[in-house]
């Protein structure tokens, strides 16, 4: 659809990634109109419309396969056909026609795949995860090195309107696998002592760099501040979720 954002990333023609907006759907309320998250108290049947409308304008596209998202590092192998939802927050395929699938309001979805377009994966990247490692565990699950991996970072909570506390960056600090300097500068005194403004966009794009990732975009999307095309659950609370996903076309 036509206001849906396209990934703008050097991919091979045959990998699409995209990110959902809030319209043209059929949910209703806080959650007009194109809610795809399904445990979010929205009418599952109107969810399900939803979905079924995704897979439905999604040329070369056969399945979805939906997660459980729990903020964790859990990489789900999407085999040849997609199954029911997984606990998991990323998923990796090489079948053709099956796209992985990502949902968030404000956290990072981040995609990836190879240069050849034989491999894809999605990531939801909340800050837990992102500090937790599980852009460098994608990376790693790729059959192709690191030096031939593309990746794209979707619509997410900017650092405008992220305010942590400090133990946020502490965390980072400790566990992020990033020298501190990288870390320290994504992190910027917020008005409110002992808080800070974090940028998990920039985070992001310096650990795919850090790994030997050839190339990243994206990164300039802000859910919170566009809440005519993206929902925002840190601006709104109670909201609907948009996809991220990326397929290898079937045909």
């Amino acid at each position: 659809m036509s206001e849906w954002i396209a990934a703008d990333w050097p991919a091979p023609p045959t990998v699409v990634a995209l990110s959902t907006t809030r319209g043209g759907g059929a949910s209703r309320g806080e959650f007009a109109s194109l809610n795809l998250g399904d445990h979010v108290g929205d009418d599952p049947q109107a969810v399900a419309a939803n979905r079924e409308q995704l897979l439905a304008s999604c040329q070369g596209l056969r399945e979805i396969q939906w997660l459980q998202q729990v903020h964790g590092t859990e990489l789900c192998d999407v085999g040849t056909r997609a199954g029911e939802p997984v606990e998991a927050d990323g998923a990796i395929t090489s079948a053709r026609g099956i796209a992985c699938a990502v949902l968030t309001a404000d956290c990072l979805p981040v995609v990836l795949c190879d240069q050849h377009g034989r491999q894809v994966a999605a990531l939801h990247a909340g800050w837990r995860g992102l500090c937790a490692g599980i852009i460098a565990r994608a990376v790693t699950a790729f059959d192709a090195p690191a030096a031939e991996l593309i990746a794209w970072i979707g619509p997410a909570i900017s650092a405008a309107h992220f305010e942590v506390g400090a133990e946020v960056r502490d965390q980072f600090l400790r566990e992020m696998a990033l020298p501190a300097a990288d870390i320290e500068s994504a992190f910027v005194p917020a008005a409110r002592r002992g808080h800070y403004m974090a940028d998990l966009a920039g985070l992001a794009r310096s650990q795919l760099q850090a790994l030997g990732v050839a190339s990243v975009s994206g990164g300039n999307l802000c859910t919170y501040a566009d809440d005519q095309r993206f929902y925002s659950y840190r601006r709104d609370g109670r909201s609907g979720r948009l996809a991220t996903l990326v397929y290898i076309r079937d045909s």
